[in-house]
């Protein structure tokens, strides 16, 4: 055993993806990445400007909620496979009616930020099973 003491950020890693099973889809997998603290960070100060409020004569952050999201995909969703054109219709307002329906969606990114952007259910379990260190660990 060496004398020298480790140094904690030596061990850090900033990001890891894994593959989650989506809740309640039969073979619905999406490749997630857990951030660090710091990759999120970074990833909010692309998308803030400053601009000067003339009233208080300070200087004020605003955030573009838009690039955000379209950032934080590219980010954390990295792929998804056996996503059925089925399981569309029970997360947002769609017409598969010229599609057969165990035919799969791509993985593209647009197609990632449109479901953040239009089905609450992706979105929240995006953003909460990304945020949950226990799923990046296989600790659970």
């Amino acid at each position: 055993m060496s004398d020298t003491p480790v140094s904690l950020a030596s061990l850090m890693t900033p990001s890891k993806t894994v593959t989650l099973d989506f809740p309640g889809y039969k073979d619905l997998q999406v490749d997630l990445c857990y951030l660090g603290r710091d990759e999120l960070l970074n990833l909010r100060k692309k998308c803030v400007s400053t601009k000067f409020n003339k009233k208080t004569h300070q200087p004020e952050e605003a955030l573009n909620e838009e690039k955000f999201l379209t950032e934080y995909c590219k980010a954390v969703i990295k792929g998804w496979t056996g996503f059925k054109y089925s399981y569309l219709e029970e997360l947002l307002l769609v017409d598969i009616s010229n599609l057969d329906p165990d035919d799969v969606l791509p993985f593209t990114q647009d197609n990632a930020e449109t479901l953040m952007k239009n089905s609450n259910g992706f979105d929240t379990w995006v953003s909460e099973t990304g945020s949950d260190l226990e799923n990046f660990t296989g600790r659970k």
